[in-house]
């Protein structure tokens, strides 16, 4: 659904709804929900929890944003207490001491031991309160038999609390709650698979981790269909919105929320409102997010490397001749970057993970940066004629034969790596490139790049690839009596 602002993403609530059933009949698989902001995470645990409802199952649901321990504390105990609470019919209050005072005589035990962490809070005594509150869900379920669904948002932030041996800690209690299941999410998906495969890789306990992902081309479509059915805005338009957006829910929804607002929507004039107008709310996203780099003393090496990575720089040597330093300085500055997941290694390339970002970097950001006037209204006809001229080049590219473009591709291959779904491939540098034509049923057009050691045979297929496709292509490549690659 649109209107909720959730859309296309039912394989991640089926994985919530499987484990969370398993934990039920005492299987328990702990979740790692990760992807970049913006990305729909929140969306689709808020979106999972509205429609949950199990009366053995008390969830546990905590937004961490930089706050001391003793609030985390006390914002624990009270959704403890609320949603144990919320089961029965008893009128309910966001106050703790109301929470613990109509507690009292369901789970006495319990309470008692939330007093004893609260007195503790008072006296400073902190070292051990996270694995305290952790517990409590053992006690909880001892007193009512009633399992706790524990979820942390951006639980990284943790860290911020200064608690001592955190992960050594949860580490115990992950391996002996066994009626406790933890989902953990994060934007930081570096550091968290660091974490996940260092501090808490356990035998017992361990993490699935899932990865959300942008939508699909054909997802993103059905959201604009869905979203833009009572404009006017043409299919070609739409298909660069996709294109442009990177298939970001966000990005989607913000580009086709302000086409909604206009009777004759401009594609043009709402991505300059939106990314070059420094109110536009795109704008002030990336202005903000730059600044995270600003208090650095390396922040010029940061925002340059970031710019010239959006201007097609994106391998390490050329970006080391460009700046003039050594490789191995800027491996420094481009491994921070990965850390906080604002760039992507896949082989001998780096790429912003944002591509909005990017575009931003490229047209708006560096050229306000040089301008001369107060305005930057220079800046701003060229930003346009940029806009106006990558949507002419995408509808001149989506009219060319899918041939000939793959074939301008393949000419780009210069003998370096790449990474592509955890696989490194070499892209061949290829001495000859020409059409194939298939006799096979689903396969009709082909490209063969031959190079020095190898040889590539390529097959297009519009639509989704079957195992009969694959198969086919198979047999299709044996008459060349050689070495297959994978199919494409």
């Amino acid at each position: 659904m649109v209107k909720d602002n959730f859309f296309g993403r039912e394989a991640y609530l089926a994985v919530l709804e499987k484990r969370i059933k398993g934990l039920k009949f005492g299987y328990r698989q702990n979740i790692a929900i990760i992807g970049d902001e913006l990305i729909g995470k929140t969306s689709i645990m808020t979106n999972f929890l509205n429609k949950f409802y199990d009366n053995q199952i008390i969830v546990i649901y905590l937004e961490i944003p930089p706050e001391s321990l003793a609030l985390f504390a006390r914002r624990f105990i009270g959704v403890l207490l609320y949603n144990f609470l919320s089961h029965g019919d008893i009128p309910l209050k966001e106050d703790l001491d109301f929470l613990v005072e109509k507690s009292s005589k369901y789970i006495p035990k319990t309470i008692e031991k939330i007093k004893s962490i609260l007195t503790d809070l008072q006296k400073r005594k902190r070292n051990t309160i996270f694995a305290e509150l952790l517990t409590l869900c053992e006690v909880i379920h001892q007193e009512t038999g009633k399992s706790c669904l524990v979820i942390f948002d951006e639980f990284h932030n943790l860290e911020n609390m200064q608690i001592k041996d955190l992960y050594r800690e949860w580490s115990k209690l992950l391996i002996l709650q066994k009626n406790t299941m933890y989902i953990i999410i994060s934007s930081m998906k570096f550091k968290v698979k660091a974490i996940l495969s260092k501090q808490l890789s356990l035998l017992f306990g361990n993490f699935q981790i899932v990865e959300v992902e942008p939508f699909d081309i054909k997802t993103s479509e059905g959201y604009l269909e869905h979203k833009l059915n009572e404009t006017n805005l043409n299919i070609g338009l739409r298909n660069f919105i996709v294109h442009f957006s990177g298939g970001y829910p966000f990005y989607l929804e913000v580009i086709a929320d302000a086409l909604l607002k206009i009777d004759k929507p401009n594609l043009a004039d709402i991505l300059e409102s939106l990314l070059f107008i420094p109110s536009g709310i795109l704008h002030q996203r990336f202005s903000n997010y730059l600044k995270r780099f600003l208090d650095s003393s390396y922040a010029q090496d940061y925002i340059s490397i970031l710019y010239l990575i959006s201007s097609g720089h994106n391998k390490l040597k050329d970006l080391a001749h460009i700046l003039r330093k050594q490789k191995k300085e800027l491996a420094l500055r481009i491994s921070y970057l990965l850390e906080l997941d604002t760039i992507t290694r896949a082989g001998d390339f780096l790429r912003i993970n944002d591509r909005v970002f990017s575009f931003w970097l490229k047209f708006v950001y560096q050229g306000k940066l040089h301008s001369f006037t107060f305005d930057a209204k220079n800046q701003k006809s060229l930003f346009r004629e940029n806009i106006e001229e990558m949507i002419r080049e995408f509808f001149l590219n989506a009219q060319r034969p899918i041939t000939e473009r793959m074939i301008e591709l393949l000419r780009l291959f210069e003998d370096e790596t790449t990474q592509i779904e955890g696989r490194k491939l070499r892209l061949t540098h290829f001495k000859e490139i020409k059409p194939l034509e298939f006799n096979g049923r689903n396969f009709k057009d082909g490209l063969l790049g031959r190079s020095s050691d190898s040889l590539w045979i390529m097959g297009f297929k519009q639509d989704l690839l079957t195992e009969d496709d694959i198969s086919e292509f198979t047999k299709e490549c044996r008459k060349y009596h050689l070495r297959l690659t994978d199919p494409v």
